[in-house]
């Protein structure tokens, strides 16, 4: 952990910071290995992430999972696959020890696309224990025909 913590203290050291690395740890080409070890260093030990996503009838399936259940969910996909996810929006609120972040997203397979395939919104919860930032929670959900980003968040 004392390399982990050597090798991604900056990410660690703002809001801002821990969003980019957020963004920049899941992105990568085709065949490139995502930095696992980077991810469990930005999260807390007790995050969970939260999926909104819809069956082929539309209907609603709300995923919940630890950060382990989420790099096994996520890791043969980014793995297999030229994944690239940025923000292009976000809006921070803080208070004292806490801040939340609504963070719009867009997806590109590669970063020469001319227009991302999927857009979507994170919620996002932090914590600053008075040492770094946490990211406790991550809660998404992608837009769709139905759900349509609204302007105040593009």
């Amino acid at each position: 952990m004392e390399n982990s913590h050597r090798k991604y203290k900056n990410d660690v050291t703002s809001i801002n910071h821990i969003i980019h690395a957020l963004y920049d740890v899941i992105s990568g080409e085709k065949g490139n290995k995502r930095d696992w070890d980077r991810e469990k260093y930005i999260f807390h030990p007790n995050a969970q992430l939260t999926k909104i996503e819809y069956d082929k009838d539309g209907n609603r399936i709300i995923r919940f999972m630890t950060l382990e259940d989420f790099i096994e969910y996520a890791k043969p996909f980014l793995d297999g696959e030229g994944f690239f996810e940025y923000e292009i929006f976000n809006k921070v609120d803080e208070f004292a020890h806490i801040a939340h972040v609504w963070s719009t997203y867009a997806c590109k397979k590669d970063l020469d696309d001319p227009v991302p395939y999927s857009r979507g919104i994170n919620s996002i919860q932090l914590l600053n224990d008075q040492n770094r930032w946490w990211i406790l929670s991550v809660y998404w959900n992608s837009e769709s025909n139905k759900y349509s980003i609204p302007t105040k968040y593009l």
